[in-house]
């Protein structure tokens, strides 16, 4: 199993301790890029999809309202990782 579907089978899971750096390559994996980082605010788009990805590095996790809305992005958009 990849790194991606791990972290993938990790965040379906319902795990509360997602890194934020691992959930960045998870982003990443969908098919976004870092836009820009505003403060703590890291900022991802999609060339398809007009709505921006905003995630936050709290500790070294990433905000756990926020991998809920990019999952429902992903849904919503039917995305697939790139692998």
């Amino acid at each position: 199993m990849t790194k991606l579907k791990k972290i993938l089978t990790k965040v379906l899971s319902g795990s509360k301790n997602i890194a934020f750096d691992d959930f960045v390559l998870l982003v990443e994996g969908f098919g976004f890029r870092l836009s820009r980082i505003n403060g703590s605010h890291h900022i991802f788009v999609h060339e398809d999809i007009k709505e921006l990805v905003n995630l936050q590095n709290v500790d070294g996790q990433v905000k756990l309202y926020q991998v809920r809305q990019f999952m429902e992005l992903v849904e919503r958009y039917n995305l697939h990782l790139e692998e």
